[in-house]
């Protein structure tokens, strides 16, 4: 099972409404000679299923994501998301863990699933001869889950294997350790996987109400994408769910995409983590703008031009100019009512107080005055690039789809997403420049860090 990937700067895939009906079929974006046509179908029970056809491919990629994310627990339940991911591999009333991976390797099909503070996906990649196989795995695996004491006894080890794994990577725990700093000790500042405490106490019954809780059709939303064709995908999911009793036959409405107000608290913040590396490592960020502000097309594209590439004012400064760093760029995530905005360096402790400086400094020159012609051009047209190469795949189509529906309610052809971008004007990026990167910033370090540089950090952010 894998964690799900920092956003970078690639941009979101929603876009505009489209009518909705309770029960029934529209298609979404109309594709030429039905190649990239998206259709959308909500089953009586709620379990809404959208596809998009490619019929010049081999693959096809079948995913489930549910309306579920580590911000929907408790302190008490922290990890509970991430520990039922691996447990609906652990077996179900008609497959053992062997028969579930054991189907997918026969076909030489690939079988995943991810966590995210929103949402929780499972998916398979397999020939599109093979759909139908990856359809009944994926169904089977979401409804008839038995969730045994026996396999959440032995998961527990392999889950605090996982926080280990990632403890000793500080340049994945440093954006934990923000995310803490940004949003202090509630459900967005907590570390998806939850803690060796967490999970050392949840026990069977917790995580089974969790699971009756959150995996109702109604929460739940099928993705596919590929050579396939959306009717026949329609019934065998039905047919899927319907032999579990898991779909049933009275209408019911989809649950909505999140909506909220929450507001990130103000002032600057720093967090230390005194740690043996060879490295210091780095995120300086702020809080950004919510997956719904329309600002994020041109939040995109600065994301881009500071931090987003080669020719980016960050790497061009720190790393090419002065050789201070090797990694070094900005990123961006948009929740449902927040976001944040950060830069990530890793560096030599000695170096951290001059990187730190010439991020400051940038973050700060852009915000009174934007981006250069030339910026933007280049910025528009990397971020352009890079949506249509990162969609060459069933597989991305497939987390487009699924996500859109899922966090927006609605699809956005390719074109209009190039279009959102090419629109972004230079008073846009001035605009949201000083918005997001005129708040005040906060500071996560991992690293060897003495005292008197300790004290030099808060400083800088005084």
């Amino acid at each position: 099972m894998t964690r799900t990937p920092r956003t970078t700067a690639r941009p979101s895939s929603e876009g505009r409404a489209v009518a909705r009906t309770p029960v029934g079929t529209q298609t979404l974006i109309e594709g030429e000679n039905g190649a990239g046509t998206v259709r959308r179908t909500v089953l009586p029970g709620g379990l809404r299923v959208v596809t998009e056809t490619l019929p010049t491919v081999r693959s096809a990629t079948f995913g489930i994501w549910a309306h579920v994310g580590s911000r929907d627990e408790t302190p008490a339940l922290g990890g509970a998301t991430h520990y039922l991911e691996h447990l609906l591999f652990k077996g179900t009333r008609r497959r053992s863990a062997l028969d579930i991976s054991a189907a997918l390797d026969a076909v030489g099909g690939e079988m995943n699933a991810f966590t995210a503070k929103e949402y929780t996906c499972y998916y398979a990649r397999v020939l599109d001869t093979d759909l139908p196989l990856a359809i009944d795995v994926v169904c089977d695996m979401l409804t008839g889950s038995v969730i045994r004491q026996e396999d959440i006894d032995a998961e527990r080890g392999v889950i605090l294997e996982e926080i280990a794994m990632t403890e000793d990577d500080p340049g994945d725990c440093v954006h934990d350790l923000f995310a803490h700093t940004l949003f202090g000790d509630t459900p967005l500042g907590r570390p998806v996987l939850g803690t060796v405490d967490t999970v050392n106490a949840l026990t069977r019954d917790r995580v089974a109400r969790f699971y009756r809780r959150h995996y109702d059709p109604t929460h739940l939303v099928v993705a596919a994408a590929g050579n396939i064709d959306h009717d026949t995908v329609v019934e065998q999911v039905r047919a899927a769910f319907e032999a579990a009793g898991a779909l049933s036959r009275t209408e019911a409405e989809p649950l909505p995409p999140r909506t909220g107000t929450r507001r990130i608290r103000g002032g600057s913040r720093i967090e230390l983590l005194d740690r043996r590396t060879e490295q210091a490592h780095v995120v300086l960020g702020m809080p950004g703008l919510a997956r719904t502000d329309e600002r994020r097309w041109a939040l995109g594209v600065l994301n881009a031009a500071l931090g987003g590439g080669m020719s980016s004012r960050l790497f061009q400064e720190i790393r090419e100019k002065r050789g201070l760093a090797y990694s070094v760029y900005s990123h961006t995530s948009g929740f449902a009512d927040c976001g944040l905005f950060g830069v990530y360096a890793g560096c030599r402790p000695a170096q951290v107080h001059d990187v730190l400086k010439i991020c400051r400094d940038e973050l700060a020159q852009v915000a009174e005055h934007g981006l250069t012609d030339e910026e933007l051009a280049r910025a528009v047209g990397q971020l352009s690039g890079s949506t249509v190469l990162g969609l060459e795949d069933t597989g991305a189509l497939m987390h487009r789809l699924g996500k859109s529906e899922l966090c927006w309610g609605t699809q956005m052809s390719v074109d209009d997403m190039l279009g959102r971008i090419a629109a972004v004007t230079p008073g846009d990026i001035r605009e949201v420049a000083a918005d997001v990167l005129g708040r005040q910033p906060s500071l996560a370090v991992i690293g060897p860090l003495t005292g008197k540089q300790s004290d030099r950090l808060h400083d800088a952010l005084a």
